[in-house]
């Protein structure tokens, strides 16, 4: 695999539970090197347009033909607004790496979803389907779910992307810009 593929890195804003939008930012990078685009959108907090927005993102870059996958900061935006990254990949034919550095604690996760919301059947379904691998890189573990490539060529595309620490590049500069733009100077580990 080439270093310098191109790959959309995606993250929400720091949000409190009275907003109504959080906002998305995808940025789009040569490998993990070379910052090409910044994109915008916005995400209903706990709502169900995620999904949307993500392919959306995807669909409407002058940059569609050259990217090789999108890399998720998690499998939500805006609180519990799940992106089926199933749904992503088929409807737009981009491979989709979820990564996080924290595993998932799925039983409360699970109880946050039944107390909070009508729908938590179908939230619950889309966040629980896919297997989640453990990924070891230079830095620490992550952990990783990916659909439209094997686990081998997820791994492989988290090399070249992550430059220090943990996470993507494609990732931790999102999370820089949103976090930035939402409360004047980023912070935080994405």
């Amino acid at each position: 695999m080439k270093a310098q593929i191109r790959l959309l890195g995606v993250d929400d804003s720091p949000f409190t539970f009275t907003d109504k939008y959080g906002m998305v930012i995808g940025v789009i990078m040569r490998g993990g090197e070379y910052t090409e685009s910044v994109l915008r959108r916005h995400v209903k907090i706990d709502g169900d347009d995620a999904t949307f927005v993500c392919k959306d993102m995807i669909k409407k870059t002058r940059h569609r033909k050259q990217l090789k996958a999108m890399l998720l900061d998690g499998v939500a935006l805006g609180g519990f607004n799940v992106v089926d990254i199933e749904e992503v990949y088929n409807s737009t034919d981009l491979p989709v790496i979820t990564v996080t550095r924290h595993k998932p604690d799925f039983e409360k996760i699970k109880k946050a979803l039944q107390k909070n919301f009508q729908d938590w059947k179908d939230r619950w379904g889309i966040l629980s389907k896919g297997e989640m691998y453990r990924v070891k890189t230079s830095y620490n573990l992550l952990y990783v779910k990916c659909v439209g490539l094997s686990i081998g060529e997820a791994k492989e595309i988290i090399k070249i992307s992550t430059i220090r620490g943990a996470m993507p590049e494609p990732i931790r500069v999102a999370h820089l810009i949103a976090s930035g733009v939402t409360r004047g100077e980023s912070y935080g580990k994405a």
